[in-house]
């Protein structure tokens, strides 16, 4: 849930930065920075923890090195385009997609005890994943609705 920290901070600072510089709160800007904040992160995590990430990939799907690569570029590409008002939408719904998508990937590491940052099977098991992934993926699909679709 240390993740959370980011988006809610973010969106936290960026609420009172448009309330002081605009004299108005801007929900809609703060909302779409936290998640851009808070994907962006996560996609750069994709080229420091490659290891552990290319081992929460279902065995059934080749050449996971590329998938661990390839979804950091487009979690990165996701928090760019969620700032630019007209793709906007069509990035909340991708990222929705791809927020369900992960999560098979988040069942399967939880099955092998992966330990994404030391790329070993210490990991957490499958309580966290009930306990605290299953709930973040709820809180990302919702906020990635909410401020890319709903207020867009």
């Amino acid at each position: 849930m240390k993740l959370l920290a980011i988006l809610f901070g973010t969106f936290i600072l960026a609420l009172l930065g448009t309330k002081v510089f605009q004299g108005s709160w801007d929900f809609l800007f703060s909302g779409n920075l936290g998640m851009t904040v808070f994907i962006i992160f996560t996609g750069l995590s994709h080229f420091k923890f490659q290891k552990g990430m290319a081992m929460m990939i279902p065995g059934f799907i080749p050449a996971k090195m590329f998938w661990v690569y390839f979804t950091g570029v487009i979690e990165i590409a996701a928090g760019i385009g969620l700032m630019i008002p007209f793709l906007r939408e069509t990035t909340a719904i991708l990222l929705i997609i791809f927020y369900i998508l992960v999560f098979v990937a988040n069942i399967n590491a939880s099955k092998k005890r992966v330990n994404l940052f030391k790329a070993d099977y210490t990991g957490p098991g499958m309580g966290y994943l009930f306990k605290e992934r299953l709930p973040m993926q709820i809180i990302l699909i919702a906020w990635t609705w909410y401020f890319g679709i709903y207020l867009n």
